[in-house]
């Protein structure tokens, strides 16, 4: 950064740590305001729309070389207006444009990079430039220079471009095959995820390789149903693979947000809260189907890695941390095999380098991710006493480094998904301390990020809540909600999620075509409302909606939501049908929905030695199709027998005899 960028941009005024990070550069950057689209009309200027999230590389190195560069914003600020938009912050923004980008060149990524008209209708749509042209690739300063002769001089080549393009979004929304969601398309699912596995290493596909845990989930509840013994075995290698790999961070622990290669060697470093939210969700799932003690562990780390990193003192969750420290991606990470031997000594290091696979060689760059991918012995790993003295060592040394830069945004969504990891692992482990973090985490949403009217907001930074909430901020945050409920029965956390059921109803449901839209009907208007069914890094807004009014009818005996699931089962079967695959987290609802699910309602004392040992029971086992729930004594005409907690379980539409044995209910749980 030269002197004369000291003077910041509008940039400064904002929360998103994403758009902090480019307030000093000379482009006269925008936030996405209204003042930004008057300026745009007032002056005759395209558009160029920037978007991205703190924690992503390329974002990074775009700054780098266009961002902060003179050439560069000389030229976007004389023929540009420059907008900056945090994808997290701006989920609605950040869906509408990477559509456009995925119809214009077929695929996306970020940086987002969109070129439009001041009335925010797209014609040019790509990803990350570099600043000058090479190997025939267009350069950022000749890109735009193109761009901006062609406004001048032919813009109504590009103005026909804009209206074919939002006529093509506009169709694609539209666009319904309203045919139901079948038992077939289950099965195709399951041959996709299984033709496409990875024998030797896990995951689907070769590289680059997403941990994808909705898939990990679908293919659970697939074993659990239909007993083919192979899902339970692409599970089981997959975590496993996951674990050995330099995805993991062996050291402090956590997961990195993909791996770069097919071994889950080298990955992108930055790490995501959604990610191992769902991770440790997925390994205690695991945990309960196998009884493998490595991905009880597992989970029981990323609890420790987000207690003690990713948790801020008011109880919210962050957000995320950076890939890159000292303007090196993954520096923080990596070990040269001289300073494990500095730091451990002789004979201590020569076990930890034969452990974690750390070479003179190096397996990055020179440098060593430790990994466990060549070690036959993992599972014992985390086991051997000295090993792990010999990490806290090395965890107490890498403190001493830079450390990445942390995203401390506090967002409604992803908060909801780690307070439902937290709360299932919570009550499956017996884990106080994950319970209190669950609990602490929903009093600072609904004290901090939900209005007087009882609206959610999206973000929180110091002191500031902004963003009227999404689909993904409701529907995430009542799955936390439930899973809270479900591990202590405080009535105050399935009520607040009915609560919240009925406002997400109200204002994202699409009454007429089914399923939710991404935005409020309070929200800004786009050029599209769109709807997004597809479970892509993490579970779509509307499969976890389907998923948790399923388990909310049950729990609050409101069949009303069950009703509105089941016609989203008969609107979305053409979408789905199309690549099953696609939609394993709404499929995991529909055989929640098609497949014989279980009530389970005990009567008594939470306290109670009979309660504790039902509980246990139910805890235990991978019982995905359960809604449990407890009542006192003459609650709904309830009633214990013989003074003793006392179980009520229904199966479909028919209920057995209440149940006070213990031998007899865990009999009765585990044929259910």
């Amino acid at each position: 950064m030269t002197d004369n960028h000291l003077v910041p941009n509008r940039l400064i005024t904002e929360k998103s740590p994403y758009l902090l990070q480019h307030a000093y550069n000379p482009v006269d950057w925008f936030p996405w305001s209204g003042e930004a689209f008057a300026k745009a009309k007032s002056e005759d200027k395209p558009i160029f729309l920037s978007i991205g999230y703190s924690t992503c590389h390329w974002c990074h190195v775009m700054e780098r070389e266009s961002f902060e560069d003179d050439e560069v914003a000389d030229i976007l600020n004389k023929h540009f207006v420059s907008i900056k938009v945090d994808r997290e912050e701006r989920p609605d923004i950040d869906h509408i444009y990477m559509e456009v980008c995925q119809l214009l060149t077929g695929s996306g990524g970020w940086p987002l990079t969109i070129i439009m008209t001041p009335d925010k209708e797209p014609f040019f749509a790509g990803t990350y430039f570099p600043k000058k042209s090479r190997y025939g690739y267009i350069g950022l300063m000749d890109l735009l220079c193109k761009i901006n002769e062609t406004w001048k001089n032919q813009r109504d080549e590009l103005l026909r471009s804009a209206d074919s393009i939002i006529g093509a979004l506009s169709k694609e929304e539209g666009e319904e095959d309203k045919s139901s969601i079948n038992e077939d398309m289950i099965q195709k699912a399951y041959k996709s995820l299984s033709g496409s596995f990875d024998e030797k290493y896990g995951g689907m596909g070769t590289a680059p390789k997403f941990p994808m845990p909705h898939n990990i989930m679908f293919l659970l509840r697939y074993y659990r149903i239909a007993k083919t013994e192979k899902a339970l075995q692409m599970v089981i290698k997959t975590l496993e693979s996951m674990y050995r790999g330099g995805i993991y961070d062996h050291i402090g622990f956590g997961f990195s947000r993909y791996s770069t290669d097919k071994k889950w060697l080298v990955p992108h470093f930055e790490k995501m809260l959604y990610d191992n939210a769902l991770l440790m969700y997925a390994y205690t799932e695991a945990y309960q189907a196998t009884k493998k003690a490595l991905f009880k562990d597992i989970a029981l780390q990323i609890g420790e890695y987000i207690l003690r990193d990713m948790t801020s003192p008011m109880g919210g969750f962050y957000s995320a941390e950076d890939a890159d420290s000292e303007g090196e991606e993954g520096k923080f990470y990596i070990w040269d095999k001289k300073e494990i031997y500095d730091i451990l000594g002789e004979g201590d290091g020569e076990l930890f380098c034969k452990t974690y696979n750390i070479t003179d060689k190096g397996n990055f760059e020179g440098k060593n991710i430790p990994n466990l991918i060549e070690n036959e012995s993992f599972e014992k790993v985390y086991k051997d006493e000295s090993l792990t003295a010999l990490r806290n060592k090395l965890y107490e040394y890498r403190e001493r480094r830079e450390h990445p830069f942390k995203d401390d945004k506090i967002l409604t969504s992803w908060n909801g998904l780690m307070i439902a990891a937290m709360a299932f692992s919570g009550r499956v482990f017996d884990n106080i301390e994950f319970l209190d973090a669950a609990k602490k985490a929903v009093d600072f949403i609904l004290m901090n990020l939900r209005r007087q009217d009882g609206r959610l907001l999206a973000r929180y930074r110091e002191g500031s809540a902004d963003h009227l909430g999404y689909l993904d901020d409701y529907a995430f945050f009542i799955w936390g909600l439930i899973e809270l409920y479900q591990a202590g029965f405080d009535e105050r956390y399935i009520s607040t999620a009915a609560e919240l059921a009925d406002d997400m109803l109200k204002l994202f449901y699409d009454k007429e075509q089914k399923g939710f839209f991404i935005y409020g009907i309070d929200g800004e208007k786009l050029i599209t409302r769109p709807k997004e069914l597809y479970d892509g890094a993490m579970p779509s807004g509307n499969s976890v909606a389907a998923l948790t009014l399923l388990k909310l009818s049950r729990l609050t005996d409101k069949n009303e939501y069950e009703d509105i699931v089941n016609d989203m089962f008969q609107s979305f079967g053409g979408k789905v049908g199309r690549y099953p695959a696609g939609y394993t987290y709404f499929l995991s609802a529909y055989m929640l929905a098609a497949k014989e699910s279980m009530e389970v309602v005990l009567v008594g004392k939470r306290e109670a030695k009979e309660t504790s040992e039902m509980l246990r029971i139910v805890n235990d086992e991978f019982l995905p199709h359960i809604a449990i729930s407890l009542k006192k004594n003459g609650d709904n005409n309830y009633t214990m027998l013989d003074d003793k907690t006392t179980a009520y379980i229904c199966r479909g539409y028919s209920c057995s005899k209440p149940i006070k044995d213990i031998d007899e209910f865990s009999k009765a749980i585990l044929l259910g």
